[in-house]
């Protein structure tokens, strides 16, 4: 009779929270060849070629976080590898990145069949945890490379802004399509994303067996409110900070906007549509409503750490600039009601790290127009639902759902989201009852700054294995980049 092959890593001392759990569990977690291979209490440590004292913590699945932009404002191998040790010390396994053609990013124009590649090779030895993409169609051709992006690279998920057509990423513009880097004839507009939706439901017919991971994310903003209220606000003395900024991208745009998507999602039979970052009270509204007009549409919906943790009162001021923006007090709490009676799909970062020379204007630091948007935010993400989602009567698989199931199962990331047999050994060992603040200079982001500076947040993360590895550990990321690129199809 032969003997049982070593396990490579027993995890021993596990409270395990899974999903669809309602009770963490003590448990040992045995490892092999990068997947959970052996779940059960009291595994022998000599079954093991390791053993890892979990110590009693709790041990979350990896987290996915699904909404992120690597090299927006800093080259893409190089934020590649500090934005995902910073992910790395916030739990996170799984980078799901939104990526185009155009200013920012690559800095190019043209086709994707030439523009992916280049993304897929700056990454590669980069990242410290696993990786993906969202792509987004801007120009006219490349509705016509959506079957290529799939088939070839793996992208299952599409992505559009809105408002770009006619307004700029950080304010009023009338260089569209030279941000855009597309012809003068083209246009960026509703006829668009019409014809965007159409090519993905011809994907969906054309693969059936990738129909419920294939999906279209919409950045819901009216460009034309933006502009109008912009120039209103810009001019009232009475608004200032990041209450302007609220004012001039006012909530009733993101509702607009996504009526105006969910429609066109219903006529082009668009089956699965994602709507990202929903900041406001009228947007959730909206988003519920649309789901009820039209339920055999797949709608899922989605909330970022920042809209959860910060509103416009925020010390961070300009520091705080995202798009949409942040909001008031009054949004926030509806934001986290939505949390509670399971509306939200899943909870994201939206990182996007922006260094604190580009963030902000040298010479009118406080002025809110000169400011870039976004910022960086994925190490704060687990610990930020965890903290203020458990004072509001949060349970820990619900936190499990949001942040690895349900965005795993969306994307197409068939094998991450839990702790089980046979899934990727993705863990992130918490200890629930730490508390800490929040301290820019503690991480490995190179931002230099975070909005969510001196917040005290109670759930620290102590530990992060990806695939079975230990790739972060009591406050050092460990070893060299070993994240893999995920075809999803």
């Amino acid at each position: 009779m032969s003997e049982t092959p070593l396990l490579d890593k027993i995890i021993k001392n596990v409270r395990v929270v899974r999903p669809h759990q309602d009770a963490d569990e003590l448990l040992d977690l045995g490892i092999k060849d990068g997947k959970f291979a052996q779940i059960a209490p009291n595994i022998s440590p000599d079954k093991g070629k390791e053993v890892f004292d979990a110590q009693n913590l709790l041990g979350f699945p990896g987290v996915v976080d699904a909404h992120m932009h690597i090299g927006i404002y800093q080259p893409l191998d190089k934020d590649a590898v500090t934005e995902t040790k910073a992910a790395a010390m916030g739990g996170v396994t799984t980078s799901l990145n939104y990526i185009r053609t155009g200013q920012y990013y690559l800095n190019k124009g043209g086709s994707y069949h030439d523009f992916f590649p280049e993304v897929l090779a700056l990454s590669a030895g980069n990242f410290f945890v696993d990786y993906s993409y969202h792509v987004a169609p801007i120009a006219s051709q490349h509705i016509d490379e959506i079957p290529l992006l799939f088939e070839e690279h793996g992208v299952s998920s599409f992505k559009i802004f809105m408002f770009y057509g006619g307004y700029g990423l950080h304010g009023l513009s009338e260089q569209q399509n030279l941000f855009l880097m597309i012809n003068k004839e083209e246009r960026y507009d509703l006829a668009h994303f019409e014809f965007i939706m159409r090519g993905l439901t011809r994907l969906m017919e054309a693969h059936p067996e990738a129909r419920d991971t294939i999906s279209l994310s919409l950045h819901c903003e009216v460009a034309e409110i933006l502009s109008a209220y912009t120039k209103i606000v810009e001019n009232d003395s009475n608004f200032s900070g990041l209450y302007a900024y609220s004012a001039a991208r006012p909530p009733h745009s993101e509702g607009l906007a996504i009526c105006i998507a969910s429609y066109l999602a219903h006529e082009t039979n668009c089956a699965n549509i994602n709507l990202l970052h929903l900041s406001s009270r009228k947007a959730m509204e909206a988003a519920l409503t649309m789901q009820t007009a039209f339920p055999h549409i797949n709608f899922r919906r989605e909330v970022t750490i920042g809209h959860l943790l910060l509103d416009v009162n925020t010390p961070a001021a300009s520091w705080a600039k995202v798009n949409p923006p942040i909001r008031p007090r009054a949004d926030v709490e509806y934001l986290w009601q939505a949390v509670l009676n399971h509306q939200v799909d899943w909870i994201v970062s939206d990182h996007a790290c922006c260094s604190a020379e580009q963030k902000r204007s040298t010479k009118d630091p406080n002025n809110i127009w000169l400011a870039k948007s976004g910022f960086g935010g994925t190490e704060y993400l687990l610990s930020g639902v965890l903290s203020e989602g458990s004072k509001r009567g949060m349970s820990y698989n619900h936190i499990a759902k949001l942040l690895s199931w349900n965005p795993s199962r969306r994307f197409g990331l068939l094998q991450k989201g839990d702790i089980d047999i046979g899934y990727d050994a993705d863990l992130v060992l918490v200890n629930p009852n730490e508390t800490f603040v929040v301290n820019a200079a503690e991480s490995e982001s190179q931002q230099g700054y975070t909005p969510f500076e001196g917040m005290e947040l109670t759930g620290r993360v102590k530990s992060t294995f990806l695939r079975g590895n230990l790739i972060y550990n009591n406050g050092q990321v460990l070893g060299s980049p070993t994240g893999r690129y995920l075809k999803r199809c």
